[in-house]
């Protein structure tokens, strides 16, 4: 029997990778390394969102934060030209 390596956010932590191995579990440890930092990211998203917007619960503002962080190559482009957050998903209407 072959050992294989997996690694996972300190950020999730082991608990959460174990719930979820197929998105929270990784076979390089540079994959594990970048979910720490969109995580990491979503947390300042979500402080600046619960400081910015009032009456935005937490659990509201970690999913909205958590969206953005994952993808922010999209949000970055979308400052230059802000029609591509919703060009994919017209696409796919």
């Amino acid at each position: 029997m072959a050992v294989q390596a997996v690694y996972f956010s300190d950020k999730d932590g082991l608990d959460m990778a174990l719930k979820h191995p197929e998105t929270l579990l990784f076979t390089n440890k540079s994959e594990a390394d970048a979910r720490d930092k969109v995580l990491e990211l979503s947390e300042e998203i979500r402080d600046f969102l619960t400081r910015m917007v009032e009456g935005l619960d937490e659990e509201t503002a970690d999913r909205c934060a958590l969206a953005i962080a994952e993808n922010r190559d999209l949000f970055q482009k979308a400052l230059k030209k802000p029609q591509l957050l919703n060009e994919e998903a017209e696409a796919s209407d």
